[in-house]
């Protein structure tokens, strides 16, 4: 096995379970990941061999049919699955983020209609707290769901990126409801809403008008979703009361930062086996490129900055396994990482000189994937925030 991204003091089912992704990668993904990815594909083999392996149900408990494994185990099988295609870490990532959610904050009867289904693929999620003129401002989404008769309610609105947002059948939506609290915040909720697969109305009142068309992160489906008067109940509503959903889905999302930090880990991972090896084929003024001070200085900062994003990746992981929170290592792998994924695909698109830009050379899919990294589930700028302000919370100045 390669020297970068060890992680200690894994269990034997742990080291077992990431050998099988790893093969499967080998094997499965990486011969067709570059023909599929042109084609704006959607990888079905691929994901049914996942089902297969259990992997939809990877983090769910062994009492709802899934495999129960930590937060750790699963960004370690994103990063593997990133280094194959990050498309198809896409496809389980938000799904692992719903599943989360109904385990941390749904209720029973919830946990009982879902997780099970979800476990083996049959139930697939997605998350939709965007919107188009919002961004990153979630305060500032304007769907709403308004109370009617009895227990039923109807919302009204429209969502912007939603990963998964054809193929799921299951989506977690954020909306405003007037709860009369004081505070934005306290006034929104998180719905649960069923759909049929696919594309236009999928539900009356529900519509998923088409893929979003994308340099880059292509395969799995990006969508809006549009409701209008789309009719939901009580019943729908995660955890069973109105008003917590923020908390609920900035919960999701800092497991969601883990999964964002393992991607980037796997993309530079692939990004630096690509670039060393054609360092080593290429010859330049009578010698291997790999010989040249200038190149062999650039595999040296790539190696480094895989390294320490995936250590940091791990400790984040590990944090939150531990029930500790994790909002500032999160955000530190989540920006760390993504930054350097991108410097560590530019390193490699450089090395391969004129040829990184031919597609027929797979550095010319990584170099357009790397950048989405970049803005998935928080921009860089909105990590360092985060951070920012957690540090001044540990190291408030006294007196």
């Amino acid at each position: 096995m390669a020297r970068l991204q060890q992680t200690e003091q894994l269990t034997q089912e742990q080291q077992e379970l990431l050998g099988l992704v790893r093969k499967f990668v080998d094997e499965q993904i990486l011969p067709v990941a570059t023909s599929l990815e042109h084609a704006d594909e959607y990888p079905t083999k691929i994901v049914e061999q996942m089902q297969e392996m259990g992997i939809f149900g990877l983090t769910i408990p062994e009492e709802y049919g899934g495999l129960g494994e930590s937060l750790l185990t699963y960004a370690l099988t994103v990063e593997e699955l990133s280094r194959g295609w990050m498309s198809v870490s896409g496809i389980i990532n938000t799904h692992f983020i719903v599943a989360y959610l109904l385990l941390q904050h749904g209720t029973e009867e919830q946990k009982q209609r879902y997780l099970p289904r979800m476990a083996t693929g049959e139930v697939r999620g997605a998350f939709s707290m965007s919107e188009p003129g919002c961004g990153s401002d979630v305060s500032a989404i304007r769907t709403k769901a308004v109370p009617g008769e009895g227990d039923l309610w109807r919302i009204t609105g429209q969502k912007m990126w939603l990963t998964n947002g054809g193929s799921a059948n299951l989506v977690a939506v954020l909306v405003k409801t007037d709860t009369g609290a004081e505070s934005v915040y306290r006034n929104m909720t998180t719905f649960l809403v069923d759909k049929e697969p696919g594309f236009g109305e999928v539900a009356p009142g529900l519509t998923v008008p088409g893929k979003i068309e994308k340099m880059g992160y292509k395969g799995v489906d990006t969508t809006e979703l549009l409701l209008d008067a789309y009719q939901s109940s009580t019943g729908q509503i995660l955890g069973g009361e109105p008003g917590r959903g923020f908390y609920q889905m900035m919960d999701g999302v800092e497991v969601g930062r883990v999964n964002v930090a393992a991607r980037a880990c796997g993309v530079a991972r692939r990004a630096f086996e690509l670039g060393i090896d054609y360092a080593q084929q290429r010859e330049t003024f009578g010698k291997k490129i790999a010989e040249h001070q200038a190149v062999l200085f650039r595999l040296a900062d790539m190696a480094t900055k895989v390294e320490a994003a995936h250590q940091m990746m791990v400790r984040a992981a590990r944090l939150k396994d531990s029930g500790e929170r994790n909002d500032l290592e999160a955000g530190m792998a989540k920006y760390l990482a993504s930054e350097y994924c991108a410097e560590v695909v530019e390193d490699a698109f450089r090395i391969h000189g004129g040829y990184g830009y031919s597609k027929e050379y797979e550095i010319e899919r990584l170099y357009r994937e790397a950048p989405m990294l970049l803005i998935g589930e928080g921009t860089a700028d909105i990590q360092r925030m985060i951070i920012g302000r957690r540090l001044l919370e540990e190291y408030a100045a006294r007196g």
